[in-house]
């Protein structure tokens, strides 16, 4: 009898309830979008009550935000992981940059970047996740910089905003078409701007 409540509680709740709901916000948010994704499409998918929801997440924006955190810290989740790969040299990082199809894609679907997609579905809603997804877009464009310094470009600052540009736009071009043409493409055109940033002057 006691197993069997126990049981009962863990399917609505109890330990690891928390993790769950992320874990179900990973994969909805990513392939379904925020807005789509409901309260009670995220309690399905996490087998939690409502009132489990809300005893972690006070909002759906507390969630989202933790969403993104999530993002961050889970590496194998986002492409720009590679570029702190040390396996691979600088100019190898970069291009394999391009080669990563975004989170939540299939061979059917391109789902885009997933931070981006929160920073478009937010449109201002959202506060506290926009800024988190401003600081995060900074922060790649200033480890592609880093990279490109790495990879001997004559003028890094230049060539990492480039590629910055190049990835984004081709993540969103490849979303609105869904197709991963544009992803390869990029990779091309990444190739040429390392060759040339690496020119002598």
């Amino acid at each position: 009898m006691a197993t069997t409540e126990a049981a009962a509680g863990a399917a609505k709740g109890g330990r690891g309830a928390r993790e769950r709901i992320l874990r179900a916000a990973v994969e909805l948010f990513a392939r379904d979008g925020i807005h789509p994704t409901g309260i009670a499409k995220l309690t399905d998918a996490a087998h939690v009550s409502t009132r489990t929801f809300y005893q972690h997440f006070p909002s759906k924006e507390a969630l989202v935000t933790a969403y993104l955190e999530r993002l961050e810290s889970d590496g194998a989740l986002l492409a720009e992981a590679v570029l702190g790969r040390r396996d691979l040299s600088a100019r190898e990082r970069i291009l394999e940059l391009f080669a990563e199809l975004p989170a939540g894609s299939s061979p059917t679907t391109v789902r885009g970047c997933p931070l981006h997609n929160v920073a478009v579905e937010a449109a201002g809603t959202m506060p506290e996740a926009t800024a988190l997804v401003r600081r995060h877009k900074r922060e790649l464009a200033e480890s592609l910089i880093a990279t490109s310094a790495e990879a001997g470009a004559r003028e890094p600052e230049i060539l990492g905003r480039q590629l910055a540009v190049l990835f984004e736009g081709a993540r969103a071009l490849a979303t609105s078409l869904n197709d991963t043409r544009p992803l390869s493409d990029a990779q091309a055109l990444a190739e040429t701007l390392l060759d040339r940033a690496a020119q002598p002057s």
